[in-house]
C-alpha cells in the first residue's frame, strides 16, 4: 500500500479563504459538511457525484476534497483514481467518508488515493480537525 504524503497546503492570500470541494449525493451531508466548514472560514463547493466532483476540480483546482464513497455516476473510489492521475489536481488533499467501516474499506480508499478515512456520521469536530490538519491549518 502506498501512502501518500502531502505538503501542507500554502496559506491563501490574505482575505482569501481554502476552497473545499464536497462531493457526495446526499443532499443532507453536503449541507451539514458545509454548514462545518463554512464556520471554521472555508469557502466550500458541492458535487452530486463523482463526475461533477471531477469535472469541477479540472476546471479550478481545490485546496481539499470531501469525497463520499458510494455515489451514483461515478462512487468515491472512481473519482479520487481520476483526480490522482491528473497533474494538476494529483496532490490534492482529499478526505473520504463512507457508512462503511470495515478494514477492507479504509484499505480502499487509501489505495484510490484518499489521505484519511472518516465513518459516517462525522461529528463535527473530528470533521474540522481532520480537515485542518489536511490543509496546514489549525482548527478553530
Amino acid at each position: 500500500m502506498t501512502v501518500r504524503m502531502i505538503p501542507p497546503a500554502s496559506p491563501p492570500p490574505p482575505g482569501q479563504a481554502l476552497r473545499i470541494l464536497v462531493v457526495d449525493d446526499a443532499t443532507v451531508v453536503r449541507l451539514y459538511y458545509r454548514q462545518v466548514l463554512e464556520l471554521e472560514g472555508y469557502r466550500v463547493e458541492e458535487a452530486i457525484n463523482g463526475l461533477e466532483g471531477l469535472e469541477k476540480a479540472l476546471q479550478t483546482p481545490f485546496d481539499l476534497c470531501v469525497v463520499d464513497v458510494n455515489m451514483p455516476i461515478m462512487d468515491g473510489y472512481a473519482f479520487l483514481n481520476a483526480l490522482r492521475r491528473e497533474p494538476t489536481t494529483q496532490a490534492i488533499p482529499a478526505l473520504m467518508t463512507s457508512t462503511e467501516a470495515d478494514p477492507e474499506d479504509r484499505l480502499r480508499a487509501f489505495q484510490a488515493g484518499a489521505n484519511f478515512y472518516l465513518v459516517k456520521p462525522v461529528p463535527r469536530d473530528q470533521l474540522a480537525l481532520h480537515v485542518a490538519a489536511l490543509v496546514g491549518r489549525r482548527a478553530a
